[in-house]
């Protein structure tokens, strides 16, 4: 089998790049790319040979990652909210299931794991190279509702799996994406190119992670949320920096604040105001981490509605498990 490899063909993004046998630098930079874990070395005295490489897809964070020597990476937060998409480049990966059963993913393949959802366990061999994906489960959940009519819930967002391999629609998307973000200047992708990129890689993704998970996207157990509801979810994605009341979004769709409240506890088990909320606490963070290096954190919160500086930071805290100064402080760098 052909190793896959996206960064081969195009220009290499202007987008961050690191290399590090540093332990606490690699924990940072990780920590901000995906989510809190514990990293622990398969081996005595080794030292990280690390490379690092981050960039946007729309809302998903795209790295590709190694640590030079083999470790098993587990205990990711839950609170973080996010899902990890992880193909093999080089080497193999090792992930856990359940029942002390594992796959591995050699080149070519991808491992899909909701660790806002279920425990996850994976080891890397010392030659391993990932092209990783972390996507916010509030994207998968909302792509699911306007693409099927539902979330489905645990039954997916639970259920670990490989999909793709060499050859497959899945890897060929995955080339595709990164030669885009290659070839395009700055932040593109992180605009209405980005935003296409994210529908067609979310859409294949849940398509691919559905048919593993045994669900059907056309024959729901349960009703499907009505159309009112999709509106709604994307019409807080477009205006969450304008604080949009329940009101607004009621109005939006055309239905009572208290259809509109009913309906998103009953199909995504979050209220209106919540889900503004978490919108605009995930903006304020994407825009944390790209920025450039005049802005400040009070200028980031402030454009998206928040005046009391000491709320906001510990609202952000509660979130993220960090200061959003601190997610600041490793943002990009003039030069």
């Amino acid at each position: 089998m052909v190793a896959l490899d996206p960064f081969a063909v195009g220009r290499p993004p202007a987008a961050e790049r690191r290399t590090s046998e540093d332990w606490s630098e690699i924990q940072l930079w990780s920590d901000r790319m995906y989510m809190p874990y514990v990293v622990r070395p398969l081996g005595v005295g080794l030292s990280p040979r690390s490379s690092m490489y981050s960039t946007k897809i729309g809302d998903i964070t795209v790295t590709r990652f190694s640590y030079g020597i083999p470790v098993s990476v587990g205990d990711f937060s839950s609170d973080a909210g996010n899902a990890l998409v992880l193909t093999t480049i080089r080497g193999n990966a090792r992930h856990h299931l359940d029942h002390d059963a594992t796959a591995d993913t050699p080149s070519g393949d991808t491992f899909v794991a909701d660790c806002s959802r279920v425990d996850y366990l994976v080891e890397f061999s010392p030659d391993h190279v990932q092209l990783n994906l972390t996507v916010p489960h509030t994207l998968l959940a909302d792509t699911a509702v306007r693409w099927w009519g539902f979330d489905p819930g645990d039954v997916l967002w639970q259920r670990k799996c490989v999909i793709g391999g060499g050859g497959s629609g899945w890897q060929a998307l995955l080339g595709y994406a990164m030669r885009t973000t290659g070839e395009l200047p700055g932040h593109a992708t992180e605009g209405r190119i980005g935003l296409n990129l994210q529908e067609l890689l979310v859409g294949h993704l849940l398509t691919e992670w559905a048919a593993r998970a045994g669900v059907d996207p056309d024959r729901s157990t349960g009703p499907a949320a009505p159309g009112y509801v999709r509106h709604a979810v994307q019409y807080i994605r477009e205006y969450a920096r304008e604080l949009p009341t329940s009101s607004d979004i009621a109005d939006a769709v055309g239905v009572s604040v208290r259809t509109l409240s009913g309906s998103f506890r009953k199909y995504l088990d979050t209220t209106p105001a919540e889900y503004v909320r978490e919108q605009r606490l995930q903006g304020i963070r994407e825009e944390l981490l790209t920025a450039s290096p005049g802005a400040t954190v009070a200028s980031i919160a402030g454009a998206w509605g928040y005046v009391n500086l000491g709320l906001f930071a510990a609202a952000y805290r509660r979130r993220f498990g960090e200061n959003p100064s601190q997610t600041r402080a490793f943002g990009p760098v003039s030069g």
